[in-house]
């Protein structure tokens, strides 16, 4: 099971929303607004940015970010999509 970093559960409030360690396979979170889940986000085989520079430093990390940022340029400003929340909440 994911262990939801304290940034994270900082990054979903920010932009209103809650989330729990998901229930869905090889899923990170699920994302709920008013107690109703719209997404489940992030793969639980892959890294995130809060997992990156606690595991492989700061400078590693960043430029994961970027690299993620790029690859998902098109889906990731889509309010309310999964990568828009994955963005929001994994990646900042």
């Amino acid at each position: 099971m994911y262990q939801i970093k304290p940034a994270q559960l900082s990054n979903a409030k920010a932009i209103g929303v809650t989330v729990e360690p998901s229930k869905v396979k090889n899923k990170k979170l699920d994302v709920f607004r008013n107690n109703k889940k719209v997404a489940s986000i992030g793969d639980i085989r892959y890294g995130d940015y809060e997992t990156y520079k606690l595991t492989k430093g700061l400078e590693f990390a960043n430029k994961r970010r970027k690299a993620y940022r790029a690859r998902h340029e098109r889906t990731r400003k889509k309010v309310g999509t999964p990568s828009y929340f994955a963005s929001e909440i994994l990646w900042n």
